[in-house]
């Protein structure tokens, strides 16, 4: 067969293969890259309209055997990075090998893929969901909308139809990577391990997956076996200035030998003193090794790991008033110490992954997958604590706590000129002036100053005011599964598995520099007597580095769950329905004895568990095959994370009140169309979410019903029964204009609203019972979480010869900041004692409980690349400019939760600059990506 017939640039070839309809049908072949000829393993085949599929193994080769007659139809040909193939055949012979098929590599798909997780591994990797990106598809899938959601979207923080990653499942070799403490995949447990990322198979939505039975933000099964990469290796070298600014990667490919081994394995650095945003360091390494042996037709086994520790300085959330005095790169986190960058708040992951995979091919219709993985390691984010103390026992025996330091933040309000202005008929515009001078001169935090503190109190005896520490979190977990997929026949296949998951989780604070101290007193400065230790079976204990302090408990959790589904496949119609059921397990065992609950911290907690189910169906009707409509439909129970089932895990064991199940019911419809020239999809969805819990902390001034002389005390914020409704229109187009040049848009219309007002209680080690403040008016309130309309206009160029440009421009409105539920309670308008404020204006008060929109910015993008042949070698090079206007925006933001009532709201934004005003994340100006790769 030669090139000419077979790998042109047409997707349609008519072959006419004699066939004898007496016998048995079988069809056979080999696909290979156009560009290199190499042999394509992972490739997935189709026979369209019927069940049946293949992949390619390690030498590019698939055969479909013992095949119903079929006469006329399509066999289709997809991978990641390539170009869709679609084969038009007419069986009417007796089996038939079609030789040599060429697939045309996507350039341009294939760099995208390399860069976006590259450009986006900082908001990946943030603790708070609310921000996660779900960009973190890891692939660019081929459908308009999910490429703009991935890939000019992702720096805004926005969310496909309002889903964080929780709503999304992410699977490597089937095994399941959510966490079990907040329900997310924790993107860095993989980080800088693109090359070999590329083996994905993602269901969009709902829509069926022969491996899980997913979530509403769709499932991705990250392919990592070595008999799945093509031989070969690649170098790259990418320079950006965004969360890195350099990145080294080399990853090697054996392919599979005669002997029936093969091998992969993938190494990467990413690194930056200082990236955009001011005292930001990254500083990680990624190792990854695949070994395979096939030990014959039928049975597989495949050992993978991969170790990705990494450090990231984090930035601060800031005010308007601190973004006016500086700008969009400041960072209260860090300080110079000897001429050096150090931030204070370091998360730092470790957590490698091993596991092992059987494949057993049952027959050519049926195979098994059974899997078992192991991830282990710890997970530490730092953060200066300044509350350090001095004993003193009376003559009557008592202790007395005494001590202190300031706060170290150099953003504190009381170091701001704002503060200095605070009172209308009293207004310091020196001590204001100076606050200016200062904050915008250095603004930072003063590490000399804590060493000099904690050593001149060395000096005379005394304890550390301030000492750096960590909150760690020290996980084992191990999984299994069993999967398995079976073509019943040529319209009918059945999907099933079976998972076990079990963590046990050591949850603690660890010293890690006492900045010259000799030790730190380890009880709770804001309390007193017996009460104020952290650990009564250690009292007035003196902790240095590396020793556990202020808190340690043990979380264990187990999951069982069992998975089934029904795929079929006719010319105009296709469809899946499928149900899980599983059962969870929670249980914590204190360590420590804590002053403040000696009945309720020590030892284990009752265990509680949870039964959830779900179902879904999906069908789509092919009018003509340009002309398609689709529905999916989904309801479920979810369990509370780890997070939210304990209403305060570091201090005691009690359960969050009336925990139960969440209950989700969602579906979408949609239209789809595709033209040699212009192919897109228009789509209405619709999710509702009741009794979610939600668990938060903060410091409150304003409480009332806690007598007079109590309005202020840190507590933690327990919201039950929370119902969400999202609905909206999503669509994407891109029209072929000319050979080379695509036109294309896409756009997402959404509303995303708290739908009920839900309950919530108090809890804090400042009172000994629950302070049930009633239902928190959240109904139609919008849901935080980057913007909720957002829309996209742009091109792209692909020449023959192996180079491209993409631009876009980008538009984004309706996000909004998140709104303090304790604010929307009774607790607003009652006073200390529990009677009404006198005063109270519902008119002022409506709009000081208005939600804040943030405002509405485009972003305009660019990307280009291009690739050489040197004989068998690559040489390419790709480059992307984002927000080449250097446009300033809010992605996101919170209304702090510091005045909580009425009275002290309404006083504080009387104010020309509040004190307590919202805090933003603001998005990045300018950033740059660029790479130069070798491929071999």
């Amino acid at each position: 067969m030669n090139k000419k017939i077979y790998g042109g640039s047409s997707l349609f070839l008519l072959l006419f293969i004699v066939w004898s309809s007496a016998s048995a049908q079988s069809i056979s072949g080999k696909v290979v890259d156009e560009m290199t000829s190499e042999p394509l393993p992972g490739v997935l085949v189709n026979i369209v309209g019927t069940a049946f599929q293949e992949k390619t193994d390690a030498a590019g080769y698939f055969s479909f055997s013992d095949l119903p007659d079929l006469g006329e139809t399509i066999l289709m040909f997809s991978k990641n990075a390539f170009f869709e193939k679609r084969f038009p055949v007419t069986f009417i012979s007796e089996g038939f090998d079609l030789g040599i098929i060429f697939i045309k590599p996507d350039m341009l798909e294939a760099q995208q893929q390399a860069a976006i997780v590259s450009l986006s591994d900082q908001e990946l990797d943030e603790e708070d969901g609310s921000y996660s990106n779900i960009s973190g598809l890891l692939q660019a899938s081929r459908d308009v909308f999910l490429n703009a959601a991935a890939f000019d979207f992702s720096a805004t923080f926005f969310r496909p139809r309002g889903y964080d990653s929780e709503w999304g499942k992410v699977l490597i070799n089937g095994v399941e990577m959510n966490k079990f403490f907040n329900g997310r995949p924790l993107w860095s447990n993989w980080g800088g391990l693109n090359d070999v990322q590329r083996n994905q198979v993602f269901s969009m939505g709902t829509s069926a997956s022969d491996v899980s039975f997913g979530s509403l933000a769709g499932t991705t099964n990250i392919i990592m076996k070595a008999s799945e990469y093509a031989q070969g290796g690649k170098f790259s070298y990418a320079v950006a200035n965004r969360s890195y600014t350099g990145r080294i990667m080399g990853s090697y490919h054996s392919g599979l030998t005669e002997a029936g081994w093969a091998y992969s394995v993938s190494l990467a650095r990413r690194f930056a003193e200082e990236s955009f945003i001011d005292g930001t360091l990254y500083d990680a390494n990624s190792f990854f090794v695949s070994v395979e042996k096939k030990l014959n037709e039928d049975h597989s086994l495949n050992f993978t790991a991969f170790y990705t520790p990494n450090q990231r300085g984090k930035n601060s959330p800031n005010t308007q008033e601190v973004y006016d005095l500086r700008d969009n790169r400041y960072n209260a986190y860090w300080g110079f110490q000897d001429g050096e960058i150090r931030n204070a708040r370091i998360k730092n992951v470790e957590e490698p992954v091993i596991m092992l995979n059987h494949t057993w091919q049952m027959s050519h219709r049926t195979e098994v997958n059974s899997n078992v993985a192991y991830q282990f390691g710890k997970t530490g984010n730092s953060r200066i604590d300044y509350g350090g103390t001095r004993l003193f026992t009376g003559s009557n025996g008592e202790n007395a706590f005494f001590g202190g330091g300031s706060n170290p933040d150099p953003a504190y309000y009381q170091k701001l000129p704002s503060f200095f202005m605070r009172f209308e008929n009293n207004q310091n515009f020196q001590e204001a002036y100076l606050a200016q001078q200062e904050f915008q001169k250095n603004g930072q935090i003063d590490w000399a100053g804590l060493y000099i503190a904690n050593q001149t109190l060395a000096e005379t005896g005394g304890n550390a005011l301030y000492v750096l520490y960590e909150d760690r979190n020290d996980d084992q977990q191990i999984s299994g599964n069993v999967i398995l997929r079976s073509e019943i026949n040529s319209h009918f296949t059945i999907n099933s598995a079976v998972r076990y998951k079990n963590l046990h989780s050591q949850n603690f604070a660890n010293v890690l520099d006492l900045f010259g101290g000799n030790a730190y007193l380890d009880v709770d400065s804001f309390s007193e007597g017996s009460e104020a230790q952290n650990d009564l079976l250690n009292p007035n204990r003196l902790v240095r580095e590396n020793d556990i302090f202020k808190y340690h408990y043990n979380l264990s959790a187990m999951a069982v769950e069992g998975f089934g589904q029904v795929q079929f496949y006719y010319k105009n119609l296709d469809g899946y329905a499928a149900v899980d059921l599983s059962h969870t397990e929670y249980q914590r065992d204190g360590v420590f004895k804590n002053g403040n609950f000696p009945n309720n911290s020590l030892g284990a907690s009752e265990p509680v568990d949870f039964q959830n189910y779900g179902g879904k169906i999906g069908l789509t009707y092919k009018l003509t095959g340009r002309h398609l409509f689709n529905v999916n439909t989904i309801y479920f129970t979810k369990p509370p994370s780890l997070r939210n089932t304990f209403s305060n895990s570091r201090q005691n064991n009690d359960l969050v009140q009336g925990l139960g199940s969440e209950k989700i019911m969602a579906g979408d419809i949609g239209y789809i169309f595709r033209t040699p020239k212009i192919k897109g999809r228009i789509t209405g969805f619709y999710g509702l979410f009741e009794d979610a819990t939600e668990v938060s902390f903060y410091y409150a001034d304003g409480l009332s019903g806690l007598g007079r002389d109590t309005t202020t005390a840190f507590v933690q914020e327990v919201l039950t029964g929370i119902n969400k409704r999202h609905m909206g229109i999503e669509t994407g187009v891109e029209a072929q204009v000319t050979q080379s040049i695509k036109l294309k848009m896409a756009a997402s219309l959404g509303e995303y609203i708290y739908h009920n007002n839900p309950n919530l209680y108090l809890t804090s080690d400042d009172f000994t019972e629950a302070k049930q403040m009633g239902k928190s008016l959240l109904k139609n309130y919008r849901v935080p979480g980057g913007p909720q309309r957002a829309a996209q206009v742009g091109f792209e160029y692909r020449d023959p010869d192996y180079w491209w440009v993409s631009g876009t421009a980008n538009f984004f409105s309706e996000a909004f900041v998140d709104v303090a539920p304790l604010s929307r309670t009774r607790n607003f308008f009652t006073d200390s004692d529990g009677l009404p404020l006198l005063g109270y204006d519902e008119e002022i008060a409506a709009t000081l409980l208005a939600q804040e929109e943030l405002g509405n910015y485009m972003l305009v993008n660019f990307v280009g690349g291009k690739s050489w042949r040197l004989q068998s070698r690559f040489i390419g090079i790709f480059g992307s400019i984002n927000n080449i206007l250097n446009a300033s925006y809010k992605t996101g933001g919170y209304e702090q939760s510091r005045n909580v009532n009425y009275r002290l709201l309404k006083n504080d934004f009387e104010r020309d600059q509040p004190l307590f005003a919202p805090k933003y994340w603001f998005g990045s100006g300018t950033t740059y990506y660029a790479h130069v790769y070798y491929r071999f």
